[in-house]
Parts: C-alpha cells; sequence; structure tokens
C-alpha cells in the first residue's frame, strides 16, 4: 500500500525519485549496520547453550571500562585565572 503512493507520487512529480532512493538506500545501509552490530564477537543470541559468555574469555582478555568517577586530588588548578 505504502509503496504503491509511493510510485503513484513519483509518477506525478518526477523529482520525488531520486529522495526515495536515497531514503530507501540510508533506511537499509542503516539496517545493515545494525545487524552487523549485532553480529559482534561477543554477542550471543543463544542464551540456553550459553548463558554467561563472559565467562569463556581468557585472562589476557582486555575488557573496557569506563570511569564514572574523577579523582580531583591530582588536578593542580580549578580553572583558568583570568
Amino acid at each position: 500500500m505504502m509503496f504503491r503512493t509511493a510510485v503513484e507520487h513519483a509518477k506525478k512529480h518526477p523529482g520525488l525519485v531520486p529522495q526515495f532512493f536515497f531514503i530507501c538506500l540510508g533506511m537499509g545501509g542503516a539496517f545493515m549496520y545494525l545487524i552487523r552490530l549485532a553480529r559482534g564477537p561477543h554477542v550471543t543470541w543463544n542464551k540456553t547453550s550459553n548463558p554467561e559468555p563472559w565467562n569463556k574469555l581468557d585472562p589476557t582478555y582486555q575488557y573496557k571500562f569506563v570511569a564514572i568517577t574523577t579523582d580531583y586530588k591530582n588536578l593542580k588548578k580549578e580553572g583558568p585565572k583570568f
């Protein structure tokens, strides 16, 4: 139904054809990017056979941590003096 409406608009206004093309291309690219992210090396979709996949990582694996707090004692100045 929606595709039929787009075709009817494109017949009436031929300048919309590139816009429809690039919108579809962008949506397809975004979809493929999300699929690629979901298939990462440490992502599992099967929770029954491997419910805790992080236990299979070896001890030399470098984890990514985020620092929530900052040690303000090591800072030399509060800010610039004008």
